[in-house]
């Protein structure tokens, strides 16, 4: 007999409290995709639809509505039953925590992640580690992370996602490059060279495929493996480097002597998420963590 997902009955709560998936998600600081993902598996469950369209409106089938006071008690009995883990003294607890996260996240909100550890948990770890694509859902689902913080993506379809902040796109070369002199076009942003950031070798991404749209190509001179090894490459060249603008900002508070631009050319933002698998959902010291890391993105929203 398999143990219950108990994740699904805190869902089915929120869900049946706020009749919307919009909402529910909101309450659990979900996605609403994940949240819609999370209805589609408590209606297999149940065989039942649970929330069912009323004109621009969701209302619940007539067995959530039966159903939706044993649910209320049941998760106060849990919530009772687990009190005591709720008073864990955070500061006794000895805890790695692996992060596969991104430069982005590490150079906006790193160091305050840190200063919480040391003063909350200072007994806790900080290991931080690349991202590695097509294995990121593997190692969540094993325990081998703990947290994935990186540009929105599909995972699997259980994995829990939260937004945490978006980002865009700039241009970034050293501060007296010849480019910031005037107007800056696309012409003249491919007219000069470029670095690309790539661990694996490649010379094309999303900035190509948005210059392709408008009939242009880029030259690419160099291709570096991190995107601080690619700005310490811009500064005693006339380079181009194209990053998320929060990299390039955290460079210039560090006196790093380069600038950026708006590109001459519509990108689209990046969507930084936070996802983990449901096996932490209610672990006590990986919600600290999950609350600490939202918590820096609301006080900047």
């Amino acid at each position: 007999m398999s143990f219950p997902d108990l994740n699904l009955l805190f869902a089915l709560d929120a869900l049946l409290e706020k009749s919307s998936v919009n909402g529910a998600a909101q309450k659990l600081n979900l996605s609403p995709s994940a949240m819609s993902r999370t209805l589609s598996r408590i209606r297999e469950t149940l065989d039942d639809p649970i929330l069912v369209q009323a004109g621009r409106k969701m209302v619940p089938t007539p067995k959530a509505l039966a159903m939706q006071k044993e649910v209320k008690q049941a998760l106060n009995q849990i919530t009772e039953l687990l009190s005591n883990e709720r008073h864990t003294d955070l500061s006794a607890i000895t805890r790695r925590f692996t992060i596969r996260a991104n430069d982005i996240f590490l150079a906006k909100y790193g160091q305050q992640l840190l200063e919480a550890i040391s003063n909350e948990l200072p007994n806790a770890i900080l290991c931080f580690t690349p991202e590695e694509d097509s294995i990121d859902v593997d190692a969540l689902r094993s325990g081998q992370i703990d947290l994935y913080i990186s540009a929105e993506r599909q995972l699997g379809p259980e994995i829990c996602v939260q937004p945490l902040f978006d980002t865009h796109f700039v241009g970034v070369v050293r501060d007296d490059h010849p480019i910031l002199q005037s107007e800056i076009t696309c012409e003249q942003f491919v007219n000069w060279k470029h670095i690309v950031i790539s661990r694996r070798g490649k010379t094309q991404g999303p900035m190509d495929e948005y210059l392709s749209q408008f009939g242009l190509e880029r030259k690419i001179a160099m291709i570096a493996p991190t995107a601080f090894s690619a700005i310490f490459a811009i500064l005693k060249s006339d380079y181009i480097l194209v990053l998320p603008v929060h990299l390039a900002e955290n460079a210039i508070q560090n006196d790093i002597h380069i600038q950026y631009f708006q590109l001459p050319l519509p990108t689209d933002n990046i969507s930084i998420v936070q996802a983990w698998h449901p096996q932490f959902q209610q672990d006590v010291p990986h919600q600290w963590l999950r609350r600490k890391i939202r918590s820096f993105s609301e006080s900047n929203e």
